[in-house]
């Protein structure tokens, strides 16, 4: 009985390979299929040959239908999209909490179900990655703010809201503020290079800068107030109350989150708004 073709034969046929084995049997492979695992008896020096055969070689093998190749595609985008959303909430906090510098790219994969690999084929570096954090972290706040229905309320009511609903995010959101004072210790150079970042202004000062025109053209604002001041003056109260918190409590004694101190301040952060407005 003649020897069987090498592995390397390039004659037309099942593919081989060699074994030790003597069973039949069959393994998993070519697109989650199943392989046919046929044992020959006889090779050189002692070794048997396994024939492998393909799906599709001696019987029918149905192929999948468009429908389920969409829906595979759609869960594999939806997959990817999870574990995206995964990393950036652990990169965030570990950003926060340590720094640009102290935070770690292998701490941020140990801590999801991800690897370093995994985490620079989405994000390219650690640059990119705490980019794509802080790109996150201001698109929630200017989405609030968007969301701000300020055309059915007057002026007054609209800018006491609109103070009212960045207290409530910065106090809610701590990182944020520690993500934005990092940017700042290393003077907005990852800003700078977002894209994305560059056209958030517009949106923080679109919806002020409907208030302040409805207030001006009811008599109620005075003519010479800048939308980026106003910006300016709730942003420095609230980042203030929020990543002061302990310093001020332990000089002062006085705790930012007792409910009836956050309540005052909420409420003095629109008087201080409305006055300044109003005054002439």
């Amino acid at each position: 009985m003649p020897e069987p073709t090498s592995p390397a034969s390039t004659t037309p046929g099942p593919a081989r390979r060699a074994c030790s084995r003597t069973a039949s049997t069959t393994v998993a492979g070519y697109n989650g299929l199943p392989f046919d695992v046929v044992t020959v008896p006889r090779g050189p020096r002692g070794l048997q040959w396994e024939e492998i055969h393909l799906p599709g070689e001696g019987k029918s093998v149905a192929a999948p239908s468009p429908e389920d190749a969409t829906g595979k595609a759609a869960e594999r985008r939806r997959d990817a999209e999870r574990t995206k959303a995964e990393i950036l909430d652990v990169a965030a906090a570990e950003f926060a909490e340590k720094g640009y510098d102290g935070a770690r790219v292998e701490e941020i994969a140990a801590k999801t179900r991800t690897t370093k690999r995994m985490i620079y084929y989405y994000f390219t570096s650690k640059d990119q990655l705490f980019v794509t954090v802080l790109e996150r972290a201001y698109t929630v706040i200017r989405n609030l703010e968007q969301s701000l229905d300020v055309d059915h309320l007057d002026a007054v009511d609209a800018i006491r809201q609109l103070a009212e609903l960045t207290f409530d995010h910065h106090e809610s959101h701590p990182g944020f503020v520690r993500l934005v004072s990092i940017e700042n210790i290393h003077r907005a150079e990852h800003i700078a290079r977002s894209s994305t970042l560059s056209t958030l202004a517009n949106p923080a000062l679109d919806v002020l800068t409907r208030i302040l025109e409805r207030g001006r053209a009811a008599g109620l604002f005075r003519g010479d107030v800048d939308a980026l001041d106003v910006h300016m003056a709730i942003s420095a109260f609230c980042v203030f109350r929020t990543a002061n918190r302990y310093t001020f409590n332990a000089i002062f004694g006085r705790d930012m989150l007792d409910p009836a101190t956050r309540e005052h301040h909420r409420r003095m952060l629109g008087d201080l708004l409305v006055s300044y407005l109003t005054a002439r």
